[in-house]
C-alpha cells in the first residue's frame, strides 16, 4: 500500500492509502503474536520481527502526520 501511495490521485488518497498500510501492518503484528503464541517461532525470531514492524507503523504513522499538518 505505501508503494501504491506514490501512485496517489491526490492528497486525500495518499493518506487513505497509507492509513490502510497502518492497518495492515497492525495486522501483521497480530499474526506475528500467534506464531509466537504457537511457538512456531522464538522469543528472539519474534522480538526481531515484532520491531521491525512497529518501527514501519511508527514511519507510517508519521508521515501521515507530515501530509496532514504540512502546507495545504
Amino acid at each position: 500500500m505505501v508503494r501504491e501511495a506514490n501512485n496517489a490521485e491526490s492528497k486525500a488518497d495518499f493518506i487513505h492509502k497509507l492509513k490502510i498500510a497502518q492497518k495492515e501492518v497492525g495486522e501483521t503484528i497480530y499474526w506475528i503474536e500467534l506464531l509466537r503464541d504457537t511457538m512456531y517461532i522464538s522469543e528472539i525470531q519474534f522480538d526481531e520481527i515484532s520491531s521491525l514492524s512497529i518501527e514501519v507503523m511508527k514511519m507510517i504513522k508519521s508521515s501521515i502526520l507530515t501530509i496532514k499538518n504540512g502546507p495545504k
